[in-house]
């Protein structure tokens, strides 16, 4: 969505802001917000004693029970919606027919068929509708964007992750119902290749969890998939975490004609014939600031959005394709 500010009814200055969520995204948010003159914090939902210490701390004014009171209130203009991931489709629906601007924390849905409704209904009332991609904002996909074009015609993309984590939490990240299938929940290490690479053609994807509570907890899991593109491009993506794992990794390699690109963490190089040379992403802190002064700039001064609904709806597309090769063993085709 590329909308200005002369397109947009409701923008006030301050702008007044409404938080769905208590987590450490929701604290980090309000931190942001707090420190900009165009915004007012006005009100928070979430578990009633961790959103009544982020109210405290940023002096917001209203805290909610109920993020259903707050997506209506007539005192607010942008709701950030940072709570669990299965309620964000719910959330966002509500607060776009209250006619609110909206932020959402990626995923946008669990499911791309609700998910093109909220982003039809958006642009129907003329609303924002920004999913967070900060990966796009990140060091590692700049430096890629910037030498994509050098190794040539692309072959092979992987990206890969392993978060270890031991002993693993009594939190939702851990629980199916609330967290999702994982290439839905961490659907940015899809959108970071289709970004790169455009429309995929088939996906294949295994999953597997551990944990002796399931299906309700888990203690690891494991969820691979392989993409095949329709310019050719075929891509492994692998999201890894939990008890089972003892190494952290987060690897990005691409692959082509004349060269490839490969980082492992921050730390990444380009190889070509004529040698290699070294890449530092710097560091991933204060991609959420970035993001924020992206949306502030795009409702007050009618700069683009970083991140798109074509590639986002997409991502979510071939996360559903995943999720349901993973339950079939079989081969999807989008």
């Amino acid at each position: 969505m590329t909308s200005s500010i002369s397109n947009y009814q409701n923008i006030h200055q301050p702008l007044r802001v409404g938080i769905v969520g208590s987590g450490f995204v929701a604290k980090l948010r309000a931190e942001i917000l707090s420190q900009d003159k165009r915004v007012q914090l006005v009100a928070i939902a979430g578990t009633p004693a961790k959103a009544q210490a982020i109210a405290q701390e940023f002096t917001i004014p209203k805290v909610y029970q109920y993020w259903s009171e707050l997506v209506v209130s007539s005192d607010i203009d942008l709701v950030i919606v940072c709570n669990v991931n299965r309620d964000h489709g719910v959330v966002v629906g509500q607060a776009l027919r209250a006619g609110k601007h909206v932020i959402v924390e990626y995923p946008l849905s669990f499911n791309f068929a609700e998910a093109e409704e909220l982003v039809h209904l958006a642009k129907q009332h003329d609303l924002m509708l920004h999913v967070e991609h900060i990966e796009l904002l990140g060091g590692v996909h700049q430096l890629v964007m910037e030498h994509l074009a050098k190794v040539g015609k692309p072959f092979y993309a992987r990206y890969s992750t392993k978060s270890p984590q031991r002993p693993v939490p009594d939190k939702w990240a851990y629980k199916p119902d609330l967290f999702g299938f994982p290439l839905t929940a961490a659907v940015s290490r899809l959108n970071r290749i289709i970004v790169l690479f455009g429309k995929v053609k088939s996906v294949s994807c295994q999953l597997r969890y551990g944990g002796e509570n399931l299906p309700h907890h888990f203690t690891s899991c494991i969820c691979n998939a392989q993409l095949q593109f329709e310019n050719g491009v075929l891509a492994d993506i692998s999201y890894s975490k939990g008890e089972n794992f003892w190494q952290p990794e987060r690897i990005m390699e691409l692959q082509g004609s004349q060269g490839a690109l490969i980082f492992s963490g921050d730390n990444g190089k380009l190889i070509t014939v004529d040698g290699e040379m070294e890449l530092d992403a710097g560091t991933t802190r204060g991609l959420f600031k970035k993001d924020t002064e992206n949306v502030l700039s795009h409702l007050f001064d009618g700069t683009s959005l970083y991140a798109n609904h074509e590639s986002i709806l997409h991502s979510l597309a071939v996360a559903n394709a995943a999720e349901k090769s993973a339950g079939t063993n079989q081969i999807v085709m989008l």
